[in-house]
């Protein structure tokens, strides 16, 4: 069974960074798509970054240049390096992960982490 386990997540001031990681077991995880996304209360849920297994990524506009998504394939962890951070990126942080195929920010993900929460005070 895949899952999927989120950590990281913190209380930071603006300006911080922080480090999420994804562990990932139960299925090939070198060859998967894997994604991070997010979603602040009220909010819809926000792709920010998908990563294939050779390491190509894909970056929402809205977080190029602040974040930073890397795998390593043989620890089987993802991992979401934030630089810069803002209020507004205050949210509960998801990994994902899919088959190789269309790897994109708007591919749907077939598996999902329970998250972990993010919150960046002014």
């Amino acid at each position: 069974q895949v899952q999927l386990v989120e950590s990281g997540g913190g209380s930071v001031q603006a300006g911080g960074s922080l480090r999420l990681s994804c562990a990932a077991s139960g299925y090939t995880y070198s060859s998967y798509c894997m994604g991070w996304f997010r979603q602040a209360p009220g909010k819809e849920r926000e792709a920010l970054a998908t990563i294939t297994g050779s390491g190509r990524t894909t970056y929402a506009a809205s977080v190029k240049g602040r974040l930073t998504i890397t795998r390593d394939n043989a620890e089987r962890t993802l991992y979401l390096q934030m630089d810069s951070l803002k209020p507004e990126d205050s949210a509960m942080y998801y990994c994902a992960a899919k088959d190789p195929t269309f790897c994109t920010l708007n591919a749907a993900m077939r598996t999902w982490g329970k998250g972990t929460l993010v919150t960046i005070s002014s």
